[in-house]
C-alpha cells in the first residue's frame, strides 16, 4: 500500500515538530526516516499511524484520505524500541493476543502464529516467556506478533537501539529478509546512519522538522544537497572556495590558497560564485597527483588508517586508506605525502 503525505504540519505548543512535509512512500518498500534526535521523524511515523493528529494537511493510503481514522481502523503494525511484550504471558500467547483482539477464528489464530513464529526463526520456543529470551529473540517475537495479523504498513521505531552492535548488524539482515518475504510497507525510523543505508530502498533525512533529501542509499550517500546531509551521513571534508570555470556538468574551485579541486554542479552556478564542496575522505588518493600535503595525523582504524592532512594554510583534508595485508599504514605524521582527488569526487553544495 503506498502512503502519501500532502503538507503535513504537527506543532506541540510552539514547537513546529513537522513542518510542512509532503512524501510518498511506495507500496511494498522499507522506507526509512533518518535524522537525529527530535528532528520530528517519530512524529512523523506516529501521524502515519494515527496516534497523533496534524495541525495541518492530509494522510492518503492507496489514495484513500485516512487523516481523520483512527490507528485500529488503519491496519498497520507497529515495532518499539523496547519490545512492549507482555511478561506474564508466552510467546505464543503474546503473538496471538492482537489476533483475538481482531476476532481471528481459533484454527486460524493458531496457524498464523505458527506461520509466524516460523518466519522469524523462533520456532519451538512458544511456551517460554519473555523474560526467558535474549534481547534479540525478543525482538523477533515483537515483529511477529505485529506481522501476524498481516497489516498493510508496518511502523518501527528504532526497534533495534536496544541491542548490541553485533546483534543489532545481524538482525537488521533478518528484518530486511523479514520484509522482502512478507511484502508488507515497512516504514523505519532510526538515528542510525549505517543502519538506514544498508537496509532501506529509499530514505528521507530529517532536520528540524523538514525533509532535507530522499533517495536510495547510494544517492543519499554519493550526492548529498545540503552541507547538513553531507555531514549527517559519513564523513565529509568541506572546503571553500571560488568557481573558477565551469564546464559540462563540473567546475573547477579554486581555495584561497590557489589550490583547485574539480566539483560536480549542484544547482546553477557561475564563475565567480562563493562555494563549498563535500569531499568524503575514502575518495582521496594518496601517493600520487599533483597536491601535496603534510600528515598531522595517522589513526590506526583496523581495516584502514584516517589521516589528517595539511594542504597550505586553509586546507586540512581528512583522507581514509584501506591499510595493506599486514595491516600497517604507509605513512607516519609528519610525511610529506602527494594527493589526487579524482574527477566527480568532489560535489558543490547548495547551501
Amino acid at each position: 500500500m503506498d502512503i502519501q503525505l500532502k503538507d503535513m504540519v504537527k506543532r506541540f505548543g510552539s514547537l513546529e515538530a513537522v513542518s510542512h512535509v509532503s512524501l510518498e512512500i511506495r507500496d511494498g518498500e522499507l522506507f526509512t526516516l533518518l535524522g537525529p534526535s527530535g528532528c520530528g521523524k517519530t512524529t512523523i511515523l506516529r501521524l502515519i499511524g494515527g496516534f497523533h493528529k496534524p495541525d495541518l494537511g492530509d494522510i492518503f493510503f492507496a489514495g484513500k484520505r485516512v487523516t481523520a481514522i483512527p490507528p485500529y481502523e488503519r491496519n498497520i503494525g507497529m515495532v518499539f524500541q523496547n519490545y512492549a511484550l507482555w511478561p506474564h504471558m508466552t510467546i505464543l500467547e503474546n503473538i496471538a493476543y492482537g489476533l483475538k483482539l481482531k476476532k481471528f477464528p481459533g484454527r486460524e489464530i493458531s496457524g498464523k502464529v505458527a506461520g509466524v513464529l516460523d518466519l522469524v526463526n523462533l520456532k519451538g520456543l512458544e511456551t517460554r516467556y519473555p523474560g526467558q529470551l535474549s534481547g534479540g529473540q525478543q525482538q523477533r517475537v515483537a515483529f511477529a506478533r505485529a506481522i501476524a495479523p498481516r497489516p498493510q504498513v508496518l511502523l518501527l521505531d528504532e526497534p533495534l537501539s536496544a541491542l548490541d552492535l553485533k546483534l543489532r548488524q545481524a538482525m537488521r539482515s533478518e528484518l530486511k529478509t523479514l520484509q522482502r518475504e512478507t511484502g508488507i510497507t515497512f516504514i523505519f525510523v532510526t538515528h542510525d546512519q549505517e543502519e538506514a543505508l544498508t537496509m532501506s530502498d529509499r530514505i528521507a533525512v530529517m532536520s528540524a522538522g523538514k525533509i532535507q533529501q530522499i533517495g536510495a542509499p547510494l544517492d543519499i550517500y554519493e550526492s548529498p544537497v545540503n552541507h547538513f546531509v553531507a555531514d549527517f551521513i559519513g564523513d565529509s571534508n568541506f572546503i571553500e572556495g571560488e568557481i573558477d570555470t565551469i564546464k559540462g556538468g563540473a567546475a573547477v574551485v579554486k581555495t584561497p590558497d590557489g589550490i583547485a579541486i574539480a566539483a560536480r554542479m549542484n544547482g546553477p552556478h557561475k564563475a565567480g560564485d562563493r562555494i563549498a564542496v563535500a569531499l568524503r575522505p575514502e575518495k582521496i588518493l594518496l601517493g600520487a597527483g599533483k597536491l601535496k600535503g603534510e600528515v598531522r595525523e595517522a589513526v590506526y582504524l583496523g581495516t584502514s588508517t584516517s589521516y589528517v592532512i595539511a594542504l597550505g594554510r586553509a586546507v586540512t583534508l581528512s583522507v581514509r586508506e584501506a591499510n595493506d595485508l599486514s595491516g600497517k599504514a604507509r605513512f607516519a605524521v609528519g610525511d610529506t605525502v602527494k594527493l589526487d582527488i579524482p574527477a566527480g569526487a568532489a560535489r558543490m553544495l547548495a547551501d
